[in-house]
């Protein structure tokens, strides 16, 4: 008895001691986070001013305050009878949002009585969340990593299972949950070569919340060697393939395209080329191009807001959407055309002949083609897409997309703009690869219930 009585008082020591360790680790880290960003504060501070980033919910940033978002849901959630479990889903901005949306589905047809929260961190990702499942279930802001606001955060919440988009591994989050017992799991894990090689440089600071994953489904392989460089356990890291696949809805027409199109004044008996989610740089690339490809339609859809202004005094001819809106421009009064609006993408690229994938021409990587694609659009896409290598691997492949460089783009879009038969035959062989490739949404939704408790 008295050996058992010392064992048990051991044990309880470790664990106290364990516990303490952790609180100490989480306080520096505080620490560390508020020096960085105070030092920073001149670069951040003045980037949120000038593109008005700085208003925004800082409540549940700084102070993990998630209550007035958790008010009563729309009339769907009234009287749904939970049992008991929330499954939290992190997303950080709208291309993650936009990822989960196959998996919120096939979740909601499964496990009809999950409780089912998204978080995002930017305000396009929360605007767009709301869009997008507000109706029938509860969207949050994330916490920054702060110790005090990720546990007011997880106290608020109460997830019994938590979800992070891509990647999103932060030590004071991962850490708190693991100290509550809540399983964390990344899907639709993804790390490039650029961001693995930097991690690596303070993989001291971050290996111990890798190994506290209880699981991570990445979309290949070299990703999986990634996850576990950066101390992932092996039994852990899942090959699922990218939900964005599933994501891409085959389809030959798209809800409002034609009133965009009206709204524009866009004469539709011309060509229409659509540059969706451009970056700097690229705005000005595709409108010098455009006077090697005759009369045709351009309409450019910056990925950022806050660049909406910058592209809009690039040329004097271009119109802008929220001009014609406001009834400072009118429809058909040009052939450039800016759609500086959010949440319309889809429309835009249900307008296009051709569809140019925009940030793969400046070095940042690549947005993703797989909607354009999947919308049945010849799609040219620049040769820095590392973002999105495994796709554009996929239909590069199969024949389902035109990789360019700039000194090549007006040749390749005039090319395309010439031959509606390659046109065709270039959608349609992208439309296979997306058909092959599509399931992984299912394999995710399988290892998230797995994980559940019961």
């Amino acid at each position: 008895m008295f050996l058992g009585r010392l064992w048990e008082n051991a044990g309880g020591c470790l664990q106290r001691d364990k516990t303490r360790k952790m609180v100490s680790m989480m306080i520096l880290r505080d620490i560390a986070y508020g020096v960085g960003g105070l030092l920073l504060a001149p670069i951040w501070a003045t980037a949120m001013l000038k593109t008005g980033k700085w208003k925004t919910d800082w409540s549940g940033k700084l102070l993990g305050k998630a209550t007035p978002h958790l008010q009563s849901p729309p009339s769907k959630v009234e009287g749904k009878s939970f049992i008991g479990r929330t499954l939290l889903i992190h997303a950080v901005s709208v291309g993650e949002v936009m990822a989960t949306r196959s998996l919120v589905e096939t979740l909601e047809t499964q496990a009809p009585n999950l409780r089912i929260v998204v978080a995002t961190t930017t305000n396009t990702g929360f605007d767009r969340a709301m869009i997008l499942y507000s109706d029938r279930h509860h969207v949050v802001r994330y916490p920054l990593d702060f110790s005090w606001a990720v546990k007011r955060f997880l106290r608020t919440v109460k997830p019994d299972l938590v979800a992070l988009t891509e990647l999103e591994v932060w030590p004071n989050f991962v850490e708190a949950c693991d100290k509550r017992g809540i399983p964390v799991a990344v899907i639709n894990g993804r790390l490039t070569e650029r961001s693995y090689n930097r991690y690596l440089k303070v993989k001291f600071l971050i290996e111990s919340s890798f190994k506290r994953l209880s699981a991570a489904a990445v979309q290949t392989e070299d990703y999986a060697k990634r996850f576990k460089g950066l101390g992932a356990r092996e039994d852990c890291v899942h090959i699922l393939d990218t939900m964005k696949w599933d994501t891409a809805k085959i389809d030959d027409e798209v809800d409002g395209t034609d009133e965009l199109g009206e709204e524009f004044g866009l004469d539709r008996g011309k060509l229409t080329v659509v540059a969706g989610s451009t970056g700097p740089g690229e705005e000005k690339l595709l409108i010098e191009s455009m006077r090697e490809l005759g009369d045709v339609n351009l309409v450019i859809v910056p990925r950022k807001p806050e660049r909406f202004n910058e592209v809009a005094e690039l040329d004097e001819r271009i119109i802008r959407m929220t001009d014609i809106r406001n009834g400072k421009a009118k429809s058909g009064d040009g052939s450039i055309y800016l759609l500086d609006t959010m949440g319309e993408l889809r429309k835009a690229y249900g307008l296009a002949d051709v569809v140019i994938v925009g940030r793969s021409f400046n070095g940042l990587g690549g947005s993703d083609l797989i909607e354009p694609i999947g919308l049945g659009k010849a799609v040219v896409i620049g040769n820095s897409y590392f973002n999105f290598g495994d796709a554009v691997d996929a239909f590069a492949e199969g024949d389902g997309v035109i990789v360019a460089n700039e000194g090549d783009l007006a040749g390749n879009l005039k090319g395309l703009l010439d031959d509606k038969g390659k046109r065709k035959v270039l959608s349609e062989n992208g439309r296979a690869v997306i058909r092959n490739r599509q399931g992984a949404t299912q394999r995710h939704a399988n290892m998230l219930l797995g994980l559940l408790p019961e």
